[in-house]
This record gives structure tokens, C-alpha cells and sequence, in this order.
């Protein structure tokens, strides 16, 4: 079974050295970085399951880090800092921190802050999925209106009976409505005798339209 990939990024080369080791013996597969620059530059490539920041840090600031491997590669981040002001606090939850852990910090006690960031990135990646799957068929189900609506228009259909024609037409030419649809809104010079062949019944199959 493939280990869990966490990039841990700190200064601190004791704490780095300490929590590396600790999340090694954990089970994790870790990287790790000493400066901003580096965990962009070792994210990018590696692409971990979740990147943990020291917020502030030589070169990048740990912020910074989290918007460009989130950007860029789609990493989210658990913060941990010396430092809890609310300013800094809200600035991390706005680019989307997974978590945010005040120093000092153990491997023992950063494990379950990790289990909760990974599975809240579990959770916002199926929320990504769905969205997009919604946004695909929002997307479809315009093309249809509108080439539906094209119908009713020009023959003056009501909606259900275009619409059924529409679809009775897509599966007896083995088309998806959405395909259909859409070669319907490209096609503008050719767009009325495609429409007659869908509403009327006329020329030929279509398919080389």
C-alpha cells in the first residue's frame, strides 16, 4: 500500500529533524525543506498529499507556499508557527489552511492535526469533483435549451413536445442530446436544415452534418 507523502518545511532544523523522524516512524513518506523557495521547488515536483509550513520562513513566505502548491499542483497545507496572532490566522485560513498548530509542536501531538488536514482535503477534493460533474451538466443542459428553444421557435412547438422530439431524434441517430446540441450552436450556416431534420423529419440522417 502506497505511504502517505507529506512535505514538512521548517527552519528550525532541529524541529525539522525531529518531526520528520517521528512521522517516518509513523509510517509516512516524508520530504523535507529548510526554506520557502525549496518547498515550492520540491512540492511542485513531488506533489504530496499534504504540505506542512512553517509560516514564517527564509526566502517564501510559508503563505506564499501554501497558494503556490495549492495553485499549482493542488497541495493543501497544515500551518505550524511560533506565532498566534489573529492576523496571521485569518490570512492562512483565507488561502485555505487545512489546519494551523502553534509551536511548540511533537510528532505525536502534529499526527492528529495531519489525520484531520488529510481528511478535510479528502472531503474538499470530492467537493471539487462534484462541482464539476454539476458545472459539466449545467453545461449540457444549457446546450439543449438552447437548441431545444431553437426548435420551438422556428416550428412553434411547445417545450415538452421539442423536447421529446429532440431526444427521440439523438437516439435514433445514436447521438448524445448533448452532442446534438452543441453541433447545433456550431453550426450556424447550416443551422436551419439541421433543425428541419431534427423537428421535421427531413434530409438525411445528419451525421455528416
Amino acid at each position: 500500500m502506497q505511504r502517505t507523502k507529506i512535505l514538512v518545511a521548517d527552519d528550525d532544523p532541529i524541529l525539522l529533524t525531529t518531526l520528520s523522524r517521528g512521522l517516518r516512524a509513523a509510517n509516512y513518506e516524508v520530504l523535507t525543506a529548510s526554506n520557502g523557495d525549496d518547498a515550492v521547488r520540491i512540492g511542485c515536483r513531488e506533489k504530496p498529499d499534504l504540505a506542512i509550513l512553517d509560516v514564517r520562513m527564509p526566502g517564501t513566505f510559508g503563505i506564499e507556499v501554501a497558494r503556490q502548491l495549492r495553485d499549482r499542483v493542488g497541495v493543501g497545507s497544515l500551518f505550524i508557527s511560533a506565532y498566534s496572532e489573529q492576523e496571521v490566522v485569518e490570512l492562512a485560513t483565507k488561502e485555505g489552511a487545512l489546519g494551523y498548530v502553534v509551536k511548540p509542536i511533537s510528532p505525536i501531538q502534529l499526527i492528529p492535526a495531519i489525520r484531520a488536514a488529510l481528511e478535510r482535503a479528502a472531503d474538499l477534493r470530492r467537493l471539487q469533483r462534484n462541482e464539476a460533474q454539476l458545472t459539466r451538466a449545467i453545461e449540457s443542459n444549457r446546450d439543449i435549451s438552447i437548441a431545444v428553444g431553437m426548435g420551438m421557435a422556428r416550428f412553434r412547438l411547445e417545450r415538452p413536445i421539442a423536447f421529446e422530439t429532440f431526444r427521440r431524434y439523438a437516439r435514433s441517430h445514436q447521438l448524445k442530446m448533448v452532442d446534438l446540441a452543441r453541433r447545433v450552436s456550431l453550426q450556424a450556416s447550416d443551422r436551419d436544415r439541421l433543425l428541419d431534420r431534427i423537428f421535421c423529419g427531413d434530409g438525411d440522417d445528419g451525421k455528416n452534418s
